[in-house]
């Protein structure tokens, strides 16, 4: 009886690597962040809106590549520990305007030293170069722009 026949490359399903490589990385940056009561999700939002200054649920929402629902739901444990206020934008009461409290900066500000030992951790695992090429690769897939794409078979 012979073992497990191996998938062959056509045979691998991209979702499942790239969610099973972004769980890992979860799981790192999150150990990381434990002390700061903060989890990887959470101060990922924080930094966008460091970021970005204050940005609509839908800004948000396509900054983060999430539907809104999904960031409604991580943005409201982080209004109610008076991390960041929700607040309506303008005339239109059904928009909401999502921008970091005081407490928030400070909170993101003393979380950041954890981050970069978390971004430290993935590169000597993966090594430096090699996280930088994944980086560019990954940031570019949401967007289409993935050099050479389409081109080999």
């Amino acid at each position: 009886m012979s073992g497990p026949r191996a998938l062959a490359p056509t045979d691998v399903c991209h979702c499942l690597v790239v969610r099973q490589a972004g769980r890992w990385i979860t799981q790192l940056y999150d150990q990381h962040l434990a002390g700061t009561g903060l989890s990887s999700t959470q101060y990922t939002l924080l930094s966008q809106l460091a970021h970005l200054g204050s940005a609509s649920m839908a800004e948000l929402a396509e900054a983060m590549v999430m539907d809104r629902t999904t960031v409604t739901r991580n943005v409201m444990p982080l209004e109610r520990d008076g991390l960041v206020e929700i607040t309506p934008a303008g005339d239109d009461r059904r928009r909401k305007v999502v921008r970091l409290t005081p407490h928030g900066r400070g909170t993101w500000a003393a979380a950041r030293p954890r981050w970069k030992q978390a971004q430290a951790a993935f590169e000597k695992h993966f090594g430096i170069d090699e996280a930088a090429v994944l980086r560019k690769l990954l940031r570019d897939v949401p967007r289409g722009r993935v050099p050479g794409a389409g081109e080999r078979a």
